[in-house]
C-alpha cells in the first residue's frame, strides 16, 4: 500500500515540507483578509486597511523590481539570498505582535507590518520559485504540488496550538524552519544550468519573445485575482469572511493538490490556462452579477469560492513559469516576476476598486450593486484583451499549455513496423534551401536518408537531413494534427519516453538536420538551452547521436 503511486508522490522532502509550511504560515498571516492567529479585538476594519492595503502593493511591486533587478543585475540574482528575505519578513511579524500591545499605534504598526510582511513573501516565492524551476521537470513539480498539499495540513493542524501561542511561534519556529529548508535546497541547484548563467541584455529579443507570450496567461489568472480582490475588500469589512475564505480556500487547495498527483501518477496532464479562463469567465460573470441579490450569506459564500479557485490558480502559475523557465532558458525570477506582477497587480487592482466603490452610491444605486457592475466591466474588458481584441481578427494566438508527464509509465522498448516505408513529406520553406554542399540530394519522390552520422551528434549536425524543418509555432498541416508521418512518430515517442512539448520540438528539428544555432534563432532561445536540452534528450530516450534518434523515431511502434 505504501508503493502506492500516489503515496509515493505525496511523501514529504525538505523542499515540499519547507514550502508546505512557507504556504500555511503565508496563509496565516496575509491571505483572506483575517488573522485566524491573532486577537479579533486587534482586527478591526481601518487596521485591516491598512495591513492588507500595503502589504498587497508591496508584494506587487516586489515582483516587477525583481524582474527588472533579474534583467538589469543579473549577477545578483544568481545567489540565494534568504538572510535578505527572512529580515523583513521576521520584521513584520514583530511589527504585527507589537501593534497587539500598543492599541494607540495598531494602525501605522499594522501598516509597516504589512510592508514587511509583502516584501518577504514576495521574496520566499521568488526563492522557492528557483528551486522548483531549477530541478528536473518531474521532481520540481511533485514537490511544488505536495507542498500545496501539505500546506493546508500543516495550516489546519496550527489550530491545535493555543492561539496565544501561536503568534509568537510563527517568527521564533517556523519562520526559521522553512527558511532553514530553502536554505539546504538551494545548496543542491546547479547554477551551471543556461538559465542562471544567462545575461539578459546580450540577448533581448529572446526576452521580448517571452514576455509577448506571457502576458496573455498571466491576464487570465489576473481575471481571477481581479474577483478574489474585489471579495477581500469585503472580507475585511466582515472578519466572518475572511475566516470562511482561509478555511475553505485550504481545504480546496488539498483537494485540488492530491487530485492533481493522482491523475499524474496515471497519464500525462495537459492544460491550457486560456481555455480555462473561458471556461471560468461566464460562470463567474454569472455569480458576480447575482451578488446584490442574494444577500450577506451569498457572499461570503462566493469569496470562499474564488479564493479557493485562486490558490490552484497560484499553484498552476508557477508550475507554468517554471515550465516556461526551463523551456527558454530564461531566469526563473524574471519569468515568474512578470507573470505573477500582471497577476498581484490585477489583485491589487480588484482591491483597491472594490473598497473604493463599495463606501460609494451613486445616483441611488446600493454599493454593492456598483462593486459587481465594476466587477462585470473590468472582467469583460480583460477578457476582450486576453483573446486578442482588435487585433484577433487577423492575428493567431499560439498555446499556452501546461503539462505533467506522467510519473509511472510502461517500459517503451518500440518496435519497427512492418513493412512501414517513409511517407511523402510535405514541402516547407526550410526544405526547399539549398543544402550545403556535399550533403545528400532528395529525389522528387522521395527523401533522401543520411549517409553518415558527424561526430558529436547535435553540435555537429550542421547538414542538412531529408526530412524537412518545420518553422516554429506553425498549425499543423493534416487532419491529425500532425506535419507528416515523422511528426506523427514523434508524437508517439513524446508519449513513451516522458518528452516535454519543448524537448519534443528539439527532438524533432535535430533529426530533421538543424544545427544547435539555427534552432536556437528559430525557437529564440539560446544555444546553451539547446544543448542542455539535447543533453536530457539522448538521456531520457538512451541514444548518443542523431542517427540513433533518427531510427528510434522511424521505427517506433506501441508495443
Amino acid at each position: 500500500m505504501l508503493d502506492h503511486p500516489l503515496l509515493k508522490a505525496l511523501r514529504p522532502n525538505v523542499a515540499s515540507l519547507g514550502y508546505g509550511l512557507f504556504l500555511a504560515i503565508n496563509a496565516a498571516s496575509v491571505w483572506g483578509g483575517t488573522f485566524p492567529f491573532l486577537p479579533v479585538g486587534f482586527q478591526t476594519p481601518t487596521v485591516m486597511l491598512g495591513f492588507f492595503l500595503a502589504q498587497s502593493l508591496v508584494f506587487t511591486l516586489s515582483f516587477f523590481a525583481s524582474a527588472a533587478g533579474t534583467y538589469l543585475f543579473p549577477e545578483q540574482t544568481r545567489r540565494f539570498l534568504v538572510k535578505i528575505v527572512v529580515t523583513p519578513y521576521m520584521l513584520g511579524w514583530c511589527l504585527l505582535i507589537a501593534g497587539i500591545y500598543l492599541p494607540g499605534a495598531a494602525l501605522p504598526l499594522a501598516a509597516g507590518g504589512g510592508a514587511c510582511l509583502g516584501l518577504g513573501s514576495a521574496g520566499f516565492y521568488m526563492l522557492w520559485q528557483r528551486l522548483f524551476a531549477s530541478q528536473d521537470a518531474a521532481q520540481g513539480n511533485r514537490d511544488l504540488i505536495a507542498g500545496t498539499a501539505w500546506a493546508a495540513l500543516l495550516y489546519f493542524a496550527l489550530y491545535l496550538i493555543p492561539v496565544a501561542v501561536t503568534a509568537y511561534l510563527i517568527p521564533l519556529v517556523f519562520l526559521p524552519l522553512f527558511g532553514l529548508a530553502v536554505v539546504l535546497k538551494s545548496r543542491t541547484i546547479d547554477l551551471d544550468q543556461p538559465m542562471f548563467e544567462d545575461a539578459p541584455r546580450e540577448h533581448p529579443r529572446t526576452y521580448r519573445h517571452i514576455v509577448s507570450h506571457l502576458w496573455r496567461p498571466a491576464l487570465a489568472i489576473g481575471a481571477l485575482g481581479f474577483c478574489t480582490g474585489i471579495m477581500r475588500s469585503l472580507a475585511v469589512a466582515d472578519p466572518s469572511v475572511g475566516a470562511l475564505v482561509n478555511v475553505l480556500s485550504m481545504a480546496a487547495t488539498l483537494v485540488a493538490a492530491v487530485a492533481l498527483l493522482a491523475a499524474w501518477t496515471v497519464k500525462n496532464v495537459r492544460f491550457s490556462v486560456s481555455a480555462a479562463y473561458r471556461l471560468f469567465f461566464p460562470l463567474v460573470t454569472t455569480a458576480l452579477l447575482l451578488l446584490p441579490l442574494a444577500g450577506a450569506a451569498y457572499a461570503r459564500g462566493l469569496a470562499a469560492v474564488l479564493y479557493a479557485l485562486w490558490s490552484v490558480a497560484i499553484m498552476l502559475m508557477m508550475i507554468q513559469c517554471a515550465q516556461i523557465s526551463r523551456d527558454g532558458g530564461i531566469n526563473p525570477v524574471f519569468t515568474y516576476g512578470v507573470f505573477g506582477g500582471i497577476v498581484y497587480a490585477l489583485h491589487d487592482v480588484g482591491f483597491v476598486g472594490g473598497h473604493f466603490v463599495e463606501s460609494l452610491s451613486v445616483l441611488g444605486i446600493p454599493s454593492l450593486v456598483l462593486v459587481a457592475l465594476v466587477a462585470l466591466w473590468l472582467l469583460g474588458l480583460m477578457y476582450f484583451v486576453g483573446q486578442g481584441g482588435f487585433r484577433s481578427a487577423v492575428g493567431t494566438s499560439t498555446a499556452d499549455e501546461i503539462e505533467l508527464m506522467a510519473l509511472t509509465r510502461p517500459a517503451a522498448p518500440g518496435k519497427p513496423l512492418a513493412g512501414a516505408a517513409p511517407s511523402q513529406t510535405l514541402p516547407t520553406a526550410e526544405a526547399s534551401q539549398p543544402l550545403p554542399t556535399g550533403a545528400p540530394q532528395p529525389s522528387p519522390k522521395e527523401p533522401a536518408r543520411p549517409q553518415a552520422e558527424p561526430s558529436g551528434a547535435l553540435a555537429d549536425a550542421s547538414f542538412a537531413e531529408s526530412l524537412p524543418a518545420p518553422a516554429p509555432f506553425t498549425v499543423p498541416l493534416d487532419r491529425g494534427g500532425y506535419r507528416d508521418r515523422f511528426s506523427k512518430q514523434m508524437a508517439m515517442v513524446r508519449e513513451a519516453y516522458g518528452l516535454s512539448a519543448r524537448e519534443t520540438e528539439v527532438a524533432e528539428l535535430i533529426a530533421r538536420g538543424n544545427s544547435v544555432a539555427r534552432i536556437a534563432e528559430m525557437l529564440v532561445v539560446s544555444e546553451n538551452t539547446i544543448r542542455t536540452h539535447s543533453k536530457r534528450i539522448y538521456a531520457k530516450l538512451n541514444i548518443h547521436k542523431r542517427q540513433e534518434l533518427i531510427e528510434l523515431v522511424e521505427s517506433y511502434a506501441p508495443a
